[in-house]
């Protein structure tokens, strides 16, 4: 039986590979000519540059080339990993970047998905399983708050309760672990709420299946019912969820990292378009859609674990 799961997988991944590598071509060309397509340049000033200074400048980066000429150069340095020398920082590649700022968004990231994970399920079960009582009303109320309020919003009320009114906190930076609290909270919120009311519409589901009838007769306990009968299936619309949520937590949250003074990779991402920072803007934008790629990737291969019929479906296909 492995002997002939392992072929049928490395064939799986062989495809996703091959499409991946379609998907992150398409990407790097869309915006290799929409950034060519706004006006100016990463050297455009109000006080231009003398003419000798900016064509000196424009070889140096082979800016003065013509634009397929650029186009190609970058494909074939992007293909062995090299995204390229930042114009805005000198003596920095954009790999340099992303390896010093990438850590810092991960970090504040994956504290942020779990606590999103960890509430959204457990706040959706209670709002399934408790449905039309002040518990689920207090949890849809929560959810559309969480939805509704914008993050920035949400970190300037947390900043002024728990770093001002109540100073338990501190306001900004990221010197250690309390430094993480406020803007992880602010970061997971939205997501909290989108996972809350994911959970309760698919608990809600699974609830008024046969299967879970019949268990309900047999006098399992409700924990059980909830946590082994219900929530397994439930999860599959929570995990398509959670992989392009995961890339975008990841890679950092520019307004987020703004207000918390947070070095991470998200405040480039955005600095980078204002400065016409080239090589910077396809270097994250190729970052971000590989680690979108990975995460569904990742989440498909999760399917079949939650659903077996997935994966006997995809068997009967072949």
């Amino acid at each position: 039986m492995l002997e002939r799961k392992e072929p049928e997988l490395a064939m799986y991944l062989a495809k996703r590979l091959a499409g991946a590598c379609v998907v992150l071509w398409a990407i790097i060309t869309i915006t290799f000519g929409l950034m060519h397509a706004i006006p100016g340049g990463p050297f455009t000033q109000e006080k231009k540059l003398p003419p000798a200074v900016m064509a000196t400048v424009e070889a140096r980066y082979h800016l003065d080339e013509p634009l397929w000429s650029q186009y190609v150069d970058y494909v074939r340095h992007a293909a062995v990993l090299d995204l390229g020398p930042s114009y805005k920082y000198p003596g920095k590649t954009v790999n340099d970047i992303i390896a010093e700022t990438f850590p810092v968004s991960a970090q504040l990231g994956l504290i942020s998905l779990f606590l999103a994970i960890g509430a959204g399920v457990l706040a959706g079960m209670a709002a399934a399983w408790y449905k039309n009582t002040w518990i689920d009303y207090t949890m849809m109320v929560g959810a559309t708050l969480g939805v509704s309020v914008p993050s920035f919003i949400l970190a300037a009320v947390l900043i002024q309760l728990f770093a001002f009114t109540w100073p338990i906190l501190p306001a900004a930076l990221w010197k250690g672990p309390a430094y993480v609290v406020l803007p992880a909270l602010a970061l997971a919120a939205q997501p909290t709420a989108f996972i809350m009311r994911l959970t309760r519409s698919s608990v809600l589901d699974a609830l008024s299946q046969d299967y879970i009838k019949t268990a309900r007769s047999r006098g399992v306990s409700t924990w059980r019912l909830l946590v082994h009968h219900a929530l397994r299936n439930a999860l599959l619309p929570v995990v398509s969820y959670i992989g392009p949520l995961a890339a975008a937590l990841l890679t950092g949250s520019f307004i987020v990292e703004s207000i918390f003074a947070i070095p991470g990779l998200g405040r480039h991402f955005v600095t980078s378009i204002y400065n016409r920072d080239y090589t910077v803007i396809l270097g994250i934008t190729i970052f971000y859609s590989f680690l979108i790629i990975f995460m569904n990737l990742i989440i498909d291969l999760i399917y079949p674990l939650l659903d077996p019929r997935i994966r006997l479906q995809n068997h009967k296909e072949g």
